[in-house]
């Protein structure tokens, strides 16, 4: 499947099966933004890439031919906060979770799209897959806070 990653050839594989090879290339990562929000079923838009953040001081992994890498760089509370695991194909994968997805989503918003972060909240909050508590506190944790104030009173 690529340097250091093997799979038999009958194996099941599902349609996050990307998530799991990108967990075995990457051990520190973190699916993120993007990736995440495709991960937790809220967004319509397909990344080709995996989205993963890692430790601002951190080694990034060279690009190699497979499976195609966007990192982000986090620190402190901002990148162990919100963390969940999840198994995909037998493989341990960390993912953050659906309010911290959407706090960082508004924190990268130049990078993601205004709109992909408000689609994003709309979706969490109609599917009651997010709190107004969650999402303030990891608001607070990302400091976007005042930028998420008037859209999250919207939804109130």
């Amino acid at each position: 499947m690529g340097r250091g990653v093997y799979g038999l050839p009958d194996r099941q594989v599902s349609e996050r099966h990307s998530f799991a090879e990108a967990a075995k290339k990457v051990p520190n990562g973190i699916i993120c933004l993007l990736s995440a929000l495709r991960f937790h079923n809220l967004t319509t838009q397909s990344p080709f890439e995996v989205w993963m953040a890692l430790d601002r001081k951190a080694w990034q992994p060279r690009p190699r031919p497979g499976l195609a890498f966007r990192f982000y760089r986090f620190s402190g509370n901002a990148l162990t906060a919100g963390v969940e695991r999840h198994v995909v194909d037998g493989v341990p994968v960390r993912v953050y979770g659906v309010s911290k997805t959407v706090a960082d989503c508004f924190k990268f918003r130049n990078k993601v799209g205004l709109d992909v972060a408000l689609e994003a909240l709309r979706e969490a909050w109609r599917n009651k897959r997010a709190t107004s508590d969650e999402l303030w506190r990891y608001a607070k944790i990302c400091r976007v806070a005042n930028v998420m104030q008037p859209y999250l009173e919207s939804l109130s």
